[in-house]
């Protein structure tokens, strides 16, 4: 059986593709790339098919994770079907995916940092017009979350190790 994970900011190309890129590692890393798949989305439609950005993949680079390969898309309804878990950056991003979803998905819906092991934060905050060290920021609390998420899937035995 395959995880599916859907991360999920406004447009996609801050903190949702921040989140996918370290979560893949964080997976690959653990050998678990074939049990565990992993995409990212937005709310919004403004980046439909631009990469991650800059400032973004600069940050990411630094840590090691390569985010060049990903191309914003917008959720769809269809989402709520394919993924086990859609996880949200922020409250606002919640609400839009929570009215979406409705009561047709049996997908987990939730924030992403609801998952972290040591944060006390509860949103991944938009670095989008702030300086490069919000995208820092994003980072400490993604691998933070990314951590957590894992541990969390391996615990519940969703996929055969």
């Amino acid at each position: 059986m395959t995880v599916k994970v859907l991360f999920v900011c406004l447009g996609n190309i801050c903190r949702s593709p921040t989140a996918h890129g370290v979560f893949q590692k964080l997976v690959a890393d653990a050998g678990l790339q074939e049990q565990i798949q992993i995409d990212s989305a937005g709310t919004g439609d403004w980046h439909i098919g631009r990469g991650p950005d800059e400032r973004t993949q600069r940050a990411a680079q630094s840590r090691g994770y390569d985010l060049s390969s990903l191309r914003a898309r917008q959720v769809t309804s269809a989402d709520f079907g394919d993924f086990d878990y859609v996880l949200a950056m922020d409250k606002s991003n919640l609400k839009d995916l929570r009215a979406m979803a409705g009561d047709k998905t049996n997908c987990h819906v939730s924030l992403f940092l609801d998952f972290a092991e040591s944060s006390w934060q509860r949103e991944v905050p938009d670095p989008y017009y702030g300086e490069q060290d919000g995208f820092e920021t994003v980072l400490e609390l993604v691998e933070d979350g990314a951590r957590g998420l894992l541990a969390t899937i391996r615990a519940t035995g969703e996929f055969s190790q």
